[in-house]
């Protein structure tokens, strides 16, 4: 953990995060806002929320926002994405702890932001969560966990370096997933499945109302992505001691799927021997007739 905490390219990790989030903030609240203008007499214009609009707007900001610094810090932009990484044993508790720090002060500096420019807006509520009329929050809770785990589900899925079947975005496609949390969510409890995002509104707008809903729902929700896929869609075969050196030392690790048929395997490192047997000896020049590369001698079940 000392080690990590010594390296350049970790806090250029920390301060992508906390550039992301700030603009991700801006972007989707600031597209939620929008609705309100123009304003005549000091009152809103009375049009009504556009949930499609807004779907998009978060769900392609965050696209637009893991394409940009995903090489960086693998675009978390989310707590409850960062939990579900440590509790996958991906990230260290390091980089999850200060992770979450950026995340969080990036929604205030961008909620701060937002402030100002709606300034002129009354009762502005600055993109609060909250539940709807109702509403409990027990029910509340469920849609945040349900819309969570959809998530974090698919942030697992689609950045599983064992797979060998994937095609076309990831980022889109995660942030297709936002949107589609948001479509669910959003006539419920506003749709957090993002603790920083309802942690920047709270703070700047100070309403703390059922403030634990949107922390509580998608902490549970990316546990239980990370139960379903780690250990029962797609389970990883290493031992308490690799995963616990994952998390104190961030050193991540290649794992193999677990599973008794081998044909149905899915491996980080595709085996070249095998690829090579059903080329021609011709690729090859220089290969004696009689080679062939050296065939796993593990026998089959």
């Amino acid at each position: 953990m000392a080690s990590e905490f010594k390296k350049k390219l970790f806090w250029r990790a920390v301060v992508a995060e906390f550039l992301a989030m700030t603009l991700f903030i801006v972007i989707s609240i600031g597209s939620a806002l929008g609705f309100n203008f123009p304003l005549k007499n000091n009152q809103t214009s009375g049009a009504a929320q556009d949930n499609v609009k807004v779907s998009l707007a978060f769900g392609l900001s965050i696209a637009t926002m893991a394409q940009s610094v995903g090489h960086i810090s693998g675009a978390h932009l989310n707590p409850a994405v960062t939990l579900g990484l440590l509790l996958s044993c991906q990230i260290s508790v390091l980089r999850a702890v200060l992770y979450i720090i950026a995340q969080c002060v990036g929604a205030i500096v961008a909620t701060a932001i937002l402030s100002g420019i709606t300034s002129s807006l009354p009762g502005n509520s600055l993109g609060s969560n909250a539940l709807a009329s109702g509403v409990n929050a027990g029910q509340g809770l469920g849609i945040e966990i349900i819309a969570t785990l959809q998530l974090v589900l698919c942030v697992l899925a689609t950045t599983d370096r064992r797979r060998r079947d994937l095609g076309g975005s990831a980022p889109l496609a995660i942030g297709l997933s936002v949107a589609l949390g948001h479509l669910l969510a959003i006539d419920y409890t506003g749709c957090s499945i993002n603790p920083a995002r309802s942690f920047g509104s709270s703070v700047i707008s100070n309403n703390f109302k059922d403030h634990w809903v949107f922390w509580v729902g998608p902490f549970i929700g990316a546990a239980l992505a990370v139960l379903i896929y780690d250990f029962i869609l797609a389970p990883r075969s290493s031992d308490l001691t690799d995963r616990m050196k994952v998390c104190t030392s961030g050193q991540v690790e290649e794992y193999d799927l677990d599973g008794e048929d081998i044909h149905s395997r899915v491996e980080m490192k595709p085996d070249l021997g095998c690829f090579y047997h059903f080329l021609p000896l011709s690729l090859f020049p220089g290969l004696g007739a009689s080679w062939r590369p050296r065939l796993p001698t593990r026998p089959l079940p």
